[in-house]
């Protein structure tokens, strides 16, 4: 479906003052401007029928950056822009004029991170620094870069009711939260994140809104009955009136990639996106994204989607009849890793009853397949035509995390060598990783869920909701998510002074350098991965590389169990054993000399064995090939 016939809504400010204001309402006979001074003053003015599709028109001179104004259907009281650009006061206030085009990049040249060399850092901008600010996080950029982390993704910034909020119970799609800093406070992060080689990712969510502050529904047909979601109607991008919706959520993603620079999207819970259309909503975003991309200079941009469906489709190319995606979240890695690891088996972990084996599914085939319980599970054939970095990764995410009762992270629930067990499976496995802010150092504050809505019975049933779900978990009590306690405990401490912390910092680097400069792990098609019962112990063997030439093949044990074990005296002598997560300079125990090593791996060790071949340093103590 060709959008551009449906021009782009919100207030569009030109250079010498001028600007246009333009809203769809189809459910509205009449719509007035409503200006507001300083003073609180307001004047109305009657705005033109554009179309008879339902859009308005109004243009002024002499209008500054600020103006405040707002929308008034059917002389009803006044309303936000749908598609406003600022909420100075929050998301019930009146809107605010803003224009993108008042700010002066520095990142000319930015050509973006191809996929293959991503490393995602996944967080929260409230709780990521204590001023909990876009201009906060620039000072860290540094940290983040010599850590090796190549890209950062931003839970969404959408403007929120109260003073924090996860994100997802935004209500404008084309705003920024003014508790970060606002728009133009965005644009210079990710104007610095460029200059410091690092790509930026936003989370955005176009399955629902929020549901304080969202008067969608009142000015027209946003909303379908003929879908439903766990947060009310789905949005409505096949039902009647549905192209003008469809064209409202892509010319968010222009603004995006085109005003902010980002390099992609993170698509949020995409199975609760419906579309029965010809052309599916998902692979128009993907579409318009490429374009707006393009026509701004940048090669590179990517669309990665969390999607619960294990189905390729969404990854495969639009003229095979896929949805043209760049890379999809892969939750089955992190429910094996956690429940092997903590032997956690409630709820959505129930599945998970032979974690070792579907590990192994999972590194050799993506999806796990044994049991599985997607709604449209993969075969290995239609994961064999993939690559491994279109596959994202992780061990703790704010989802899994923040949806346990009491936000704990690994580190409260595993100890430290089952953290760099954790570290290794995910650093050294075939896909693209992605690390929660904090878990590179062992962060030990919690991060639970938080929101702030100002209607007290909304308050009360989001409470008794979590509670209500938490039940399948045994958890009976969380941490009341309005209060100002719960949102402190999720600050980072941004601190691994503690000698286990500095230790499991530096592995990350170590392994993360290790991914960008060791081909092997540049590859992400061929790998072989298989379990080895030796003396009653579960080791996992890992090759990687180009498994038709030895020489380029590198083998990565892991010892799965907590009690020592040896590898089997027939596997892979002719190699070397040249990297452990249980090496000094990792504060592992013990801490046996690599070249006394003996074969006999520690509880949750994890070593790589390479031929002898141009090694190089990737560590203080530890070579590796390259």
């Amino acid at each position: 479906m060709d959008t551009t016939s449906f021009p782009p809504t919100g207030a569009f400010l030109d250079a010498g003052g001028r600007c246009l204001w333009r809203v769809w309402a189809p459910c509205a006979t009449t719509v007035s401007l409503v200006l507001s001074d300083a003073d609180g003053r307001e004047t109305r003015h009657a705005m033109r029928r554009e179309s008879s599709a339902g859009y308005f028109v109004h243009s002024m001179e002499g209008i500054a950056e600020g103006q405040s104004y707002a929308f008034a259907l059917d002389n009803k009281i006044p309303r936000p822009d749908p598609a406003s650009r600022r909420q100075f006061k929050g998301v019930h206030a009146p809107s605010a004029v803003w224009s993108p085009d008042n700010y002066i990049w520095g990142d000319q040249g930015w050509q973006g991170i191809p996929r293959g060399g991503l490393t995602i850092y996944e967080l929260h901008v409230g709780a990521f620094t204590p001023e909990g600010t876009f201009a906060a996080i620039i000072p860290r950029l540094p940290s983040l870069r010599e850590l090796g982390i190549t890209a950062i993704e931003l839970m969404p910034v959408a403007p929120c009711p109260g003073r924090w909020n996860w994100g997802y119970d935004g209500v404008y799609w084309y705003a920024v939260e003014e508790n970060y800093g606002g728009p133009r406070e965005l644009q210079r992060l990710v104007d610095a994140c460029h200059q410091a080689g690092i790509a930026v990712y936003l989370d955005v969510v176009f399955n629902h809104l929020g549901p304080e502050g969202n008067y969608l529904g009142e000015y027209g047909p946003y909303f379908t009955p003929r879908h439903g979601t766990p947060w009310g109607p789905a949005l409505n991008f096949d039902d009647r009136h549905g192209e003008h919706v469809r064209a409202f959520v892509l010319h968010s993603v222009r603004q995006w990639i085109r005003d902010f620079h980002f390099d992609g999207l993170r698509l949020d819970a995409i199975h609760m996106i419906f579309d029965h259309s010809d052309q599916h909503i998902l692979a128009e975003i993907k579409q318009v994204a490429d374009e707006t991309a393009a026509a701004s200079g940048r090669p590179v941009v990517h669309i990665v989607s969390e999607s619960s469906l294990c189905d390729v489709n969404l990854l495969l190319p639009m003229e095979h009849g896929g949805l043209g995606h760049d890379s999809q979240w892969n939750d089955d890695f992190h429910h094996a890793v956690h429940t092997l690891l903590t032997g956690e088996r409630t709820g959505y972990y129930a599945p998970y009853t032979d974690p070792a084996n579907q590990l192994v599914d999972v590194l050799n085939h993506t999806f796990r397949h044994n049991g599985s319980f997607c709604s449209i599970p993969a075969t290995a054939g239609e994961t064999a035509l993939l690559a491994g970095d279109q596959f994202v990764i992780s061990t703790q995410t704010h989802d899994q995390v923040g949806n346990r009762a009491h936000g704990e992270r690994l580190t409260s629930l595993v100890g430290p060598p089952s953290l760099r067990l954790a570290a290794s499976l995910m650093l050294l496995a075939p896909y693209t990783p992605m690390l929660f802010m904090g878990e590179e150092y062992g962060e030990r504050h919690p991060f639970p869920f938080f929101c702030d809505f100002g209607d007290a019975r909304l308050r009360k049933a989001v409470q008794r909701g979590r509670l209500a779900e938490f039940s399948a978990f045994g958890w009976t009590e969380i941490p009341v998510p309005h209060k100002p306690a719960t949102f402190e405990s999720a600050r980072l401490a941004w601190d691994w002074s503690a000698p286990e912390q500095a230790g499991l910092r530096r592995l990350y680097a170590d392994l993360l350098n290790a991914r960008q400069s060791w081909p092997a792990l540049r590859n992400f098609s061929d790998r072989e991965a298989q379990l080895v019962d030796h003396e009653g112990a579960t080791l996992l063997r890992l090759r990687r590389g180009n498994l038709q030439q030895p020489a380029d093949v590198i083998v990565v044990w892991f010892n799965l169990g907590d009690k020592p074990s040896q590898i089997p005296a027939a596997a892979d002598r002719d190699l070397k054993i040249c990297w452990s997560s249980e090496a000094t300079e990792y504060t592992g125990a013990p801490a046996v000399p690599v070249e006394v090593h003996e074969w006999t791996l520690a509880p949750f060790e994890c070593v790589i064995l390479a031929p002898e071949l141009h090694p190089s340093r990737v560590s203080a103590s530890v070579e590796i090939p390259s």
